[in-house]
């Protein structure tokens, strides 16, 4: 159920003006906390590192109380022996910190032992292949987009949990896309899967990796989707008329947590915020 190729009615976007390093000016309070997204990370090369440089010298300015990995943590076929040099090494500085790091499952994780061996690796803090956990007045929900998914199961466990949930803000990250301007494209089987639970039990962030570049949305019957996905390397993106912001760049994301607004900030390796985006509660 990965990406359909690309988005229908979509065109070159070579915007990405940047800010002042790390500076905020969409709000001058204080949130109730903050956390940091990236996905496809699991290289172990140049560019990983770069990234993982700009975090730790973010989170000595604003620091930051865990990390979103929307999936593919290990390339290219997710073999645990390679934790060290995609995951242990980069992610050094903010481990020390004791600055926890919460994963999925991308098609690349999947190629050894179906993921388990990550499943089972405590840095990763996955609680199986589809988990939900909570911070404050947010309630996270981490899927399993992967082809292979026991998607009856795990959809019911879902629709049950976003139910009976009753976080302010609920935010659902996993691998795969659903509206994406990148490669992949956007995918009209997980559209149609998730997006009707999303809007039934009002999900407002969906945060996803697959397609390596960041992508912001507008909200789409009430839900924002996040690509960040650019966390090692990078490919080419596109917009669509559902796009508030694309960019092919090395970077990650950032969401500053209030009690009726969430606030999103695509940072790149140059330390430089080069989007700003917020959500409120409806």
């Amino acid at each position: 159920m990965a990406g359909l190729g690309l988005a229908l009615g979509s065109h070159y976007l070579p915007r990405a003006t940047a800010s002042d390093a790390f500076e905020s000016k969409t709000s001058k309070t204080s949130p109730l906390f903050r956390f940091v997204a990236i996905g496809d990370v699991g290289t172990g090369n140049i560019g990983q590192m770069a990234i993982a440089e700009v975090m730790n010298d973010y989170y000595r300015q604003h620091p930051f109380e865990l990390v979103l990995m929307a999936g593919d943590n290990i390339y290219e076929d997710g073999n645990i022996r390679r934790v060290g040099a995609t995951f242990s090494r980069p992610y050094h500085y903010l481990r020390r910190q004791n600055v926890p790091f919460y994963a999925v499952l991308g098609n690349h994780d999947i190629r050894t032992n179906n993921g388990i061996d990550q499943i089972n690796f405590s840095g990763f803090n996955m609680q199986g292949r589809y988990y939900t956990f909570s911070k404050g007045i947010v309630q996270f929900f981490a899927l399993d987009t992967n082809p292979n998914a026991d998607w009856s199961t795990q959809l019911g466990w879902l629709e049950k949990n976003l139910a009976s949930s009753t976080a302010i803000w609920k935010i659902v990250f996993a691998h795969h896309t659903l509206y994406s301007s990148g490669i992949h494209g956007s995918s009209p089987e997980l559209i149609a899967t998730l997006s009707p639970l999303f809007a039934r039990y009002g999900v407002q962030l969906y945060l996803n990796g697959h397609d390596h570049n960041y992508e912001r949305t507008i909200p789409l019957d009430g839900t924002t989707y996040l690509t960040c996905g650019a966390g090692a390397k990078t490919r080419p993106v596109f917009s669509s008329d559902w796009t508030a912001r694309s960019a092919a760049r090395l970077s990650f994301a950032t969401i500053d947590v209030y009690p009726k607004r969430l606030e999103i900030q695509g940072i790149g390796k140059n330390g430089k915020v080069f989007d700003r985006g917020e959500i409120l509660i409806g």
